[in-house]
C-alpha cells in the first residue's frame, strides 16, 4: 500500500485534476450503485456532508440511540448541519419498522419537520451488527412514504457485504446518500468516500468546501484506498474469524459476561459482573494496556474490542492471556 502511494499519479483534487482521485469516486460510485462520489478525509465529515445537504436548520433526523452521529462526532448534527436528533431504542442499533411508525408524527408546524432517517452499518455499539436487508428495505419504504431523505453511515459496510454475501449496492440502494471508510477494516491510513446522484454531490461539495474538506495532491491517500479496495475486503472475513475466536475465549472467563453467537462481524463488546470479578471496566482496560494490549472501555462495565488487519491469529491468543491475567489479578 505504501509503495502504491509513493507512486500514485496526483493532481489538483479541488478542480478535479487528481486523476487517483478522480479513479477512487468512480470506483465508490460504481460499488454503491451511485452516480457520483466524493472522497473526503474522514468518515465523520462524510456524515455531516451528507446530513447538512439532506436536511435543513431545524429538521429532525430519526436513528438508532447508539448511532455514530448521536454519540461520536461532538455534537456536529446540530453544530454543523442545524438539524435535531430523534432517537430509538433499537436492538443492538438496529431499529425496526414499527418502531419507525411509532416515532413519526403526524406533521404539524409547532414540530420539527422529519426530515432524513439514519442507518449505521454495521452498528458499532451494537457490537458489528448487521442490518438484514429486509429490515433496512421496511425502514426505508416507510421513511420514503412520509417523504424523508435516507442516509446509510458505511463506517463498516464493507464488513456487513462480507459477512451477508449481499454486494454494496444491495445494501445502499434505498438510500440518498451514503459511504464507505477506508480506515477502519480496510486499513487505508485516511479516507473514505461518499456516494449519491449528481445532483447531491454538488451539493455535497459546498458542505466539504465549507468545512475544510478540500484538498490538493490528494491521490496519495486516495491511493491507499484504492490499494485496500484491491486487496483487503475479502480478508474482512479473517477479522469475523479472529472476533468469534475472541469472543468465545472472553465468554469462558469469569465475571465476563457475553454470548459470543451475537459477534457477526469484527467487534466484540463484552461486560463485566463487577461484583464477580471485582474491577470495572477502565481499570481492566488499564491492566491490559500494561500488558501490550489495547481495549475500549465505554463505562463502568462496558468493553469494546476491534479486530482488523494487524491482528493475526497469535494476537488473539496474546490478547486472551493478558485479560485473562488482569481479570487474575483483581
Amino acid at each position: 500500500m505504501r509503495q502504491a502511494m509513493a507512486a500514485a499519479e496526483v493532481g489538483d483534487e479541488a478542480a478535479f485534476e487528481d486523476p487517483t482521485v478522480n479513479a477512487l469516486c468512480a470506483r465508490v460510485a460504481d460499488l454503491l450503485g451511485k452516480e457520483a462520489a466524493l472522497f473526503a478525509p474522514s468518515g465523520t465529515q462524510c456524515n455531516q456532508i451528507a446530513l447538512s445537504v439532506l436536511g435543513r436548520p431545524g429538521e429532525e433526523v430519526v436513528c438508532d440511540r447508539t448511532a455514530h452521529i448521536a454519540c461520536f462526532e461532538a455534537g456536529g448534527v446540530a453544530a454543523n448541519a442545524g438539524l435535531n436528533l430523534l432517537t430509538l431504542d433499537g436492538n443492538r442499533g438496529r431499529f425496526n419498522a414499527r418502531q419507525l411508525e411509532a416515532a413519526l408524527r403526524t406533521p404539524m408546524r409547532q414540530a420539527p419537520r422529519q426530515a432524513v432517517l439514519g442507518v449505521e452499518q454495521t452498528s458499532n455499539l451494537g457490537g458489528g451488527a448487521i442490518w438484514p436487508l429486509q429490515q433496512l428495505d421496511a425502514v426505508c419504504a416507510i421513511a420514503r412514504d412520509r417523504g424523508m431523505s435516507t442516509h446509510l453511515d458505511g463506517a463498516r459496510l464493507m464488513n456487513a457485504v462480507v459477512a451477508s454475501g449481499e454486494s454494496a449496492a444491495r445494501h445502499a440502494r434505498d438510500f440518498d446518500s451514503a459511504w464507505i471508510d477506508f480506515s477502519k477494516g480496510l486499513g487505508a491510513p485516511v479516507g473514505a468516500a461518499l456516494a449519491g446522484s449528481r445532483e447531491f454531490i454538488d451539493r455535497a461539495w459546498v458542505v466539504k468546501q465549507r468545512l475544510g474538506g478540500a484538498m490538493r495532491q490528494a491521490g496519495i491517500v486516495a491511493a491507499g484506498a484504492l490499494y485496500a479496495l484491491d486487496h483487503h475486503v475479502e480478508r474482512l472475513s479473517e477479522d469475523h474469524r479472529r472476533a468469534q475466536r475472541l469472543a468465545a475465549g472472553l465468554a469462558g472467563l469469569p465475571g465476563v459476561v457475553l454470548d459470543p453467537t451475537l459477534v457477526e462481524t469484527n467487534i466484540v463488546i463484552f461486560r463485566l459482573d463487577v461484583a464477580r470479578c471485582g474491577l470495572e471496566a477502565p481499570e481492566l482496560a488499564r491492566r491490559v494496556d500494561e500488558r501490550g494490549v489495547r481495549i475500549g472501555a465505554f463505562d463502568a462495565t462496558t468493553l469494546r474490542a476491534v479486530t482488523h488487519l494487524d491482528i493475526d491469529d497469535a494476537g488473539i491468543e496474546t490478547a486472551l492471556t493478558a485479560i485473562a491475567d488482569a481479570l487474575g489479578d483483581s
